[in-house]
């Protein structure tokens, strides 16, 4: 790292983008007289989109490009959405900061603004993700699911150019390119939990570069980053990724820290959810976050969730 110069890594997408100067622009104003500037690099996410996630694997595949750059010092930080983040880095590695939670809830896009309660009996609604699959149909069995890949625009032309009645994204992704008025509903999360760390982002560095650290605060949010970190230690208790059906959401609520969650079969039919809750005090630190959890990804396996997880690793090696 050059004394003035702050090398920042970044995916290619719109939303990539978008999200990385958000970052960039407030650690500009909080270092005016540091020089940032932005890397894009490819990741085997972006090149691979004929294939759902859940078969080309999930370790890293937007991220593992981006690390071996920041191992390499060929950047020196790098911004990540939080859900797209293994539960566990490369060694040497290191989350510095997670920015202010966006909304959480995934949204409906749909033919004429119909919700998610109008739409026909047997509808095709597009989505990529085993989540949202899973509670969609625990919720609307009728539904018929298909496949979706792609950044957001073309996850747009795809749905424009197709007869599906509808699909899902993530409600903070069409919110931040400024495309809200396609939304036809937030879905609560009552009915569809977000994705581990769905609506962050992490700034992630290298273990024990303090200047890099330090330079990051301004951009980091204790509420949200404590919140992902019990998420993150929920999935990584489940040994949960793209593969399984693992939707969470930690918040400060009325003086309480409460983690919700659940683990769903991959044809909707079984979904086990659980909620825990402890006091949010000045002490309440990342370690009671991770603590709270791993108690609740114990509390899903034995509410159900480890025979639906088991179900779901026969089918994946057959």
């Amino acid at each position: 790292m050059s004394a003035d110069i702050i090398h920042i890594g970044s995916r290619g997408s719109q939303l990539a983008l978008w999200q990385t100067e958000w970052v960039k622009e407030r650690l500009a104003a909080a270092h005016p007289t540091v020089r940032f500037e932005v890397t894009v690099i490819k990741t085997t996410g972006d090149r691979i989109l004929d294939r759902p996630l859940n078969k080309i694997g999930d370790k890293g595949l937007f991220t593992k490009e981006i690390d071996n750059a920041l191992l390499r010092g060929d950047i020196d930080l790098a911004v990540h959405s939080l859900k797209d983040l293994p539960t566990t880095l490369p060694e040497g590695l290191t989350i510095a900061a997670i920015t202010e939670r966006w909304d959480v809830r995934d949204a409906l896009i749909s033919r004429a603004g119909a919700t998610l309660k109008a739409l026909p009996r047997g509808a095709v609604v597009a989505t990529g993700s085993l989540r949202r699959k899973a509670q969609l149909l625990h919720h609307r069995p009728d539904l018929r699911i298909v496949d979706l890949r792609g950044n957001l625009n073309t996850r747009f032309r795809k749905f424009q150019e197709s007869d599906w009645e509808g699909m899902i994204l993530a409600t903070a992704g069409v919110e931040r390119l400024g495309w809200q008025d396609r939304i036809a509903e937030r879905i609560s999360t009552d009915i569809i939990l977000p994705a581990v760390g769905q609506g962050s982002f992490a700034v992630v560095c290298r273990e024990g570069d303090e200047q890099i650290q330090a330079l990051v605060q301004p951009v980091h949010h204790r509420p949200s980053a404590l919140a992902g970190y019990a998420e993150r230690a929920l999935l990584r208790t489940l040994e949960g990724g793209c593969h399984v059906p693992i939707g969470a959401h930690a918040r400060v609520e009325g003086g309480q820290f409460v983690g919700t969650a659940c683990i769903g079969s991959l044809d909707g039919r079984r979904l086990v959810r659980e909620s825990l809750s402890r006091e949010f005090t000045p002490e309440f630190d990342r370690s009671a976050a991770e603590g709270l959890g791993v108690e609740l990804a114990r509390r899903l396996l034995d509410a159900g969730g480890e025979e639906i997880l088991a179900e779901i690793r026969q089918v994946e090696e057959r």
